[in-house]
Order: structure tokens, then sequence, then C-alpha cells
């Protein structure tokens, strides 16, 4: 794709051609085969994203997309359904993650985090000139390896920022790998408020107690059941949830776990599944879903890259009461067909003002809504 080009995807069969040459058109993509509960129906809110990962809502029905490949999206949208998809940015290195505060775009690349000012009229104006970047940080490592970032602003207004661990299992550098850190929005204040993180690629906070909870992927090679991913709650900074020496809050490393026990550290609050690669996750905080799902956490599951056989490839639901999770199931699955072919990968989640869910997709290029239609 030629750099700093826009792309208005309204063409739907030029897009087809231009933009999903690795994966089917959304306007082919089996639908039919995603189970959800009675009631729930799902659609593509928006095509023609390569890569799509993180979203974050912006104003004037403006959303984000980051990509895993080298550029940012934005995506205007009415009556739950994309009206444009624009090429915002390009040329990035990796620019997974994205957020929003104060009309300004922060945008995570592997080892710094880019501001860009006054992002809507910025999109309004793309024809007549490109956005300039505004770096916040560079101070994050430069490994590709789990390298790709998730951000946020939590609650008390800091930028949250997770490291990954760069490597399979190793006992890195703890001030520079293997946790959540947070920035003041001018990238100043630099703390690390979780160790023994893994790789995060989603967090989110309760909005009844405003403490963090996030998924952490567990490592590779100890076989197809071992070990878990992880859902781990965070209600204060500096806890530490085990990596690299204990696993699944039960399981010693073979390699690192006598150097210190699984009971010194912070237990998960729910074990996801082997290698079901759990990504983006949201509390439920719109009101157009039956009332059983407010401040439910959903989570999107990637799906497994090195099981014999596949695992994941689906949306889950977690009840939380009392800061514990009381329920566990899955809520949408269909990616993964009965003889294990895959035609999308969810990654991450976010609530639309009108209470639907938006669902990205990065091996399809899109994004999907999930609406409650039956009440």
């Amino acid at each position: 794709m030629k750099e700093n080009l826009p792309i208005v995807l309204l063409r739907a069969g030029l897009a087809c051609v231009l933009l999903f040459a690795h994966a089917a058109c959304a306007q082919r993509l089996p639908l039919e085969r995603i189970k959800l509960p009675p009631g729930f129906e799902i659609s593509v809110f928006a095509s023609g994203i390569p890569n799509a990962r993180s979203l974050a809502l912006g104003g004037k029905d403006l959303l984000f997309a980051g990509t895993r490949g080298d550029s940012v999206y934005a995506v205007r949208h009415a009556g739950g359904k994309a009206t444009a998809v624009t090429s915002l940015v390009s040329g990035l290195n990796t620019p997974n993650g994205v957020a929003v505060r104060d009309g300004a775009l922060y945008v995570a690349e592997v080892n710094r985090i880019l501001r860009f000012d006054d992002i809507e009229n910025t999109v309004a104006t793309l024809s007549t000139a490109r956005p300039r970047p505004v770096v916040v940080t560079d101070r994050f490592p430069h490994e590709g390896h789990h390298g790709w970032k998730f951000i946020r602003f939590g609650p008390d207004g800091w930028l949250y920022v997770p490291v990954g661990a760069p490597c399979n299992i190793c006992e890195p550098d703890p001030s520079r790998y293997a946790l959540i850190s947070r920035i003041r929005p001018d990238g100043s204040g630099y703390e690390i408020f979780a160790r023994g993180v893994r790789n995060s690629v989603g967090f989110d906070w309760d909005p009844r107690t405003k403490e963090l909870w996030f998924t952490d992927n567990g490592r590779d090679m100890l076989g197809d059941d071992l070990p878990s991913d992880e859902l781990n709650h965070a209600p204060k900074a500096g806890m530490h949830f085990g990596y690299p020496y204990c696993h699944q809050g039960d399981t010693a490393d073979p390699e690192f776990g006598r150097k210190r026990a699984c009971p010194e550290f912070a237990r998960p609050a729910a074990n996801l599944g082997p290698h079901v690669a759990s990504l983006g996750m949201r509390f439920y905080t719109g009101d157009s879903f039956p009332a059983e799902y407010r401040n439910n956490i959903f989570v999107a599951e990637h799906g497994s890259w090195n099981r014999s056989r596949k695992i994941g490839y689906r949306i889950a639901r977690l009840v939380v009461e009392g800061g514990r999770v009381t329920r566990h199931e899955v809520f949408a699955e269909g990616w993964l067909t009965d003889d294990e072919k895959v035609w999308g990968r969810p990654v991450d989640l976010e609530v639309l003002p009108d209470g639907s869910l938006l669902v990205s997709d990065d091996h399809a290029g899109v994004i999907y809504r999930i609406a409650y239609t039956r009440n």
C-alpha cells in the first residue's frame, strides 16, 4: 500500500481486490457460522482494515484501529455501521495500540508513544494535510518479540503501557520487561504497576471498583495443555504475577521455577485455557444487552498457533462479582470450523455508545458488531 494513501471503502469491489489478498472479503465472510446466545446477531461493522487490532473510540462518531502492520485507521460511523475507513497515518513500527484523551490520539509503536493532537479535525482535513505526531516518550525497549503494545488510559488519568518478555521463556531485566507500566499523558512519571506479566495485550478497569484486570498469554513449548492463559486482577500497584517462575498460578516453570515458588505470587482470577491467545478484554458498560451482561468481562481469544489441535478463535464471557470470577463461558464462536479451518481471529473489543459490542479481526481485516436485537 502506498504510504499516506487515504482509503475510502465504499467501493466494496475495489477494496476486496486491494485489501483482502490474505483473507476472504467481508462480503463473503460466513457470519452464519458464528454461534451466539439467543437474541444476539453479528454483522460486519467495517471492512478493509488489514491487520485490524486495538480499538479506541473518539468523538464525532470516530473509531480508531491500530494494526500489526505500519498503519493506523480512522473509521467514521453512523447507525451501527462504518461510512468511511481512512488510512490516518502509515510508515509506523507496529502501531498496535491506540487510545484517545482530551481530543488527542495516542499511538503505541514498539519503543515509543506518539500523540496526534486535535484528532477529530485532523481526520476531517486528511485530503489536504497529513497528521504530524508529537513523541510522548521513546523510553521503551526496541525488541520486536512481544514488542507490540496495547495502551489505555486508566481512571487515574495515567496511560498504561505493557512491555512483554523479549522471549518465550527467559529471566529478563525486571525493570524493563514482563510488566505493565504507566506514564502521565505528557510522558513523565514512569512507574511499574505490575510485574511478572509475560505478554498482556488487553486490560480494562472494573467500572464499579476502578480496579485493573488484564489478560496474560502463557508461555509456549510445554505441550498442548500447559500452561493456561490468565485473566488477572490487580487491585493495587506492586503485585507480581509469576513470570517466568510460575505459570497459571500453580505450575512451576521447568527452567526457572526452582528460583521462586508459586505461593509467592498473585494467583490468576481465572485460567482461560491453554494457548487460546487471550488478547483484548472489556467490561461491558452498555445498556442494550440484557441486564445480566452488565459489568461482565468479554475476552477475545485470538487462537492457538502451536497446539496439535487448534483452540480459541472465539469470545469468552466472564461474570465478576465481589472481585471474583463466578462464571466463565463461551459467548461467540465459529471462526474455527470443525475441520480446523480458520477464517477469523478476534483481537480487541470496544463498546459503542449504542451498547453494541465491536470486535476487531486481524485475519479477515474487519471489525464486527454484535448487537442484541430481541427484548
